[in-house]
């Protein structure tokens, strides 16, 4: 059977939960490169039960969180530094998952069969198991890395010239990435699930301080 498969995520490590967004962030639709997956979606699902377009039979929508390979791009601060330097406040907590999470969950859709379909178990929303305050951001890198490493709110204009000045992300890009730390700041991006990703590859996500050990060469 022909999978067709959405991933909500654009290059760069960038994705997002959009139906939470849409339902609880009132300043979504002010958004341009947010509305920009929900409008994807659409697409996607308009099409569903047309047997004369690809994505008629069997679509399926993976919603990918904040990618924590983007806490890569403040590597140099790590480094020079010893500060993770994000604008998401002091309080409030998001949800990063691994990008190689998100491929083992499509590459399970994509292989699974059964009579009609999908699988039940590829059903719903994956979604990380953890979300992460500052403290527990640092925290997870300072014991991968073996040092001590402090978190410190930024501003969004620190965080834009930041973004501009040192990373390779496109304008369209470093713009997603600022949009989405505006609801994180808010605590509108807390969102998990603790068995969604166990039930559909029988493991367990990665966890925060595995992740920074597997690119500790990078920072």
């Amino acid at each position: 059977m022909s999978r067709k498969v959405c991933i909500t995520a654009v290059d760069g490590n960038t994705g997002f939960l959009i139906a939470e967004l849409i339902l609880k962030y009132r300043d979504f639709s002010r958004k341009p490169r947010l509305r920009e997956f929900a409008d994807l979606e659409t697409i996607v699902m308009e099409a569903k039960g047309d047997p004369g377009v690809s994505t008629g039979t069997s679509p399926c929508i993976i919603r990918a969180g904040f990618y924590v390979e983007n806490l890569l791009l403040y590597a140099p601060q790590a480094k020079e530094e010893g500060v993770l330097p994000l604008p998401i406040g002091d309080y409030h907590k998001f949800a990063p998952v691994a990008l190689s999470d998100v491929a083992q969950v499509a590459a399970h859709v994509l292989t699974g069969k059964v009579k009609h379909g999908f699988d039940d178990r590829h059903r719903g929303q994956m979604i990380v198991p953890h979300a992460l305050c500052r403290q527990r951001i640092a925290a997870a890198a300072s014991k991968a890395f073996g040092t001590e490493l402090q978190f410190e709110n930024i501003s969004h204009a620190e965080a834009k010239r930041v973004l501009k000045s040192q990373s390779e992300l496109d304008q369209s890009e470093q713009q997603y990435l600022l949009e989405y730390y505006g609801p994180a700041k808010e605590g509108n991006t807390n969102y998990i699930s603790t068995s969604a990703f166990h039930d559909v590859t029988g493991e367990h996500p990665t966890e925060p301080e595995n992740f920074f050990k597997i690119y500790e060469g990078e920072r």
